[in-house]
């Protein structure tokens, strides 16, 4: 056990858990964090997933960045695009690609579906792995997502890879409340192209996700931004 996913516990918030009894970063504040390349934590709801994701813009990726990723959330590290964007590079839902009978039928207990795309390396990346090479591929993502006209997708990436690519759905929250389209509900909002990192945090302690009330400490202990998803759907949906 390592313990440093969901740090010392806390006990700020409310009694039930998601910490929403404590006054939550605006999502200007939010914004800034994002134009500033830092990262931002948001939950998306009880009654959801009920988790909480790290975000970064994929332009703010660094190796260093990838090491947070993967030491203090822990989850699995996804690039969530834009829809028309995955559009663009056209790119699929897996689960349309994929001739396979466990492709089919499936019954997600928290969404009609799931935003997975393709896995994608970036064909400078050697084993594609590593946190340079992941920072390459996910720095070359949003590069990407801010000049799609002037982008060969499939000259720039190889399938399969190290990075999940998510595809939004084409209306955001408005369709789908999900931390793929809350990401890039707030990069839209930030003026930065539609392209994010989300990362799920979880707990070492208890092999789930990590709560919201701990999410909000380790937050709070590192000076980063927190929202709550309907924080996003208030000032975004």
């Amino acid at each position: 056990m390592t313990g440093h996913h969901a740090g010392t516990r806390s006990n700020a918030g409310g009694g039930d858990g998601t910490g929403s009894t404590a006054t939550a970063d605006s999502v200007e504040d939010a914004l800034d964090a994002l134009r500033a390349g830092e990262p931002v934590l948001v939950h998306d709801a009880a009654d959801r997933e009920g988790e909480t994701d790290l975000i970064y813009h994929a332009d703010a990726v660094t190796p260093e960045a990838v090491a947070r990723l993967r030491n203090d959330a822990g989850g699995l590290v996804c690039v969530a695009l834009g829809h028309d964007l995955a559009e663009a590079f056209d790119l699929p839902f897996y689960t349309d690609e994929v001739d396979h009978p466990a492709s089919g039928d499936h019954e997600l207990g928290y969404d009609e579906r799931s935003s997975f795309s393709l896995t994608v390396n970036h064909r400078d990346t050697y084993t594609g792995i590593t946190d340079n090479d992941r920072s390459l591929t996910i720095r070359a993502l949003g590069a990407a997502a801010g000049a799609p006209a002037e982008t060969d997708f499939a000259a720039e990436f190889r399938v399969p890879g190290h990075v999940h690519l998510l595809k939004a759905a084409p209306d955001l929250v408005a369709q789908r409340e999900g931390h793929t389209e809350l990401g890039v509900a707030l990069a839209e909002a930030a003026d930065l192209s539609p392209a994010v990192v989300v990362c799920e945090m979880l707990d070492d302690e208890t092999g789930e996700a990590l709560t919201p009330v701990d999410a909000r400490a380790y937050a709070d202990r590192h000076d980063f931004r927190y929202l709550e998803g309907s924080d996003v759907l208030e000032r975004l949906g």
